[in-house]
């Protein structure tokens, strides 16, 4: 009798660690649900807009545009992605890399800030978004760009 109890607390427990293992693996990309949405940046330089839509439990989709005028000057699709306990962010900028995915993995994953890093890219080498008050998110692009260290700053609304 001791034996079946044991048996059955054990299976218990083994389904249950299974259970939350299934749960913790989508954690990373739900922690990221606060980017879902159009986000824009106007400035004297143009206007900057992001739209993320969730395209199911471990993919979100975002197209990223600059026009100036009636000129789009940069154009990009990025995708995050999760795949295991692996957060990806992979953008594909129209002009760029031949027109080839970068993947960015993510260092840092919270409800806050999310920061992907690829150090063997030319330009960014790290890409940082944070969530800020009034709706509003922060989108930075850091690495070395010709061989001095600069970052660039997106403050961007939510509309």
């Amino acid at each position: 009798m001791m034996f079946q109890k044991t048996t059955f607390i054990l299976l218990l427990l083994a389904i249950v660690s299974c259970k939350k293992a299934e749960n913790t693996e989508k954690d990373k990309i739900k922690a990221a649900d606060w980017l879902i949405g159009n986000w824009e940046n106007k400035n004297p330089d143009g206007v900057l807009t992001e739209n993320w839509e969730k395209v199911n439990d471990s993919t979100f989709s975002a197209t990223s545009y600059f026009i100036k005028a009636e000129d789009t000057i940069h154009q990009e699709t990025i995708s995050l992605a999760q795949k295991g306990e692996e957060l990806t962010y992979i953008a594909t900028v129209k002009g760029q890399n031949n027109d080839k995915a970068v993947s960015f993995p993510a260092t840092l994953s919270t409800d806050k800030q999310l920061v992907f890093e690829n150090p063997k890219h030319d330009y960014p080498q790290k890409i940082t978004y944070t969530k800020g008050a009034n709706n509003t998110l922060t989108a930075e692009i850091t690495g070395k760009l010709d061989g001095k260290l600069t970052t660039e700053r997106f403050i961007m609304t939510k509309k």
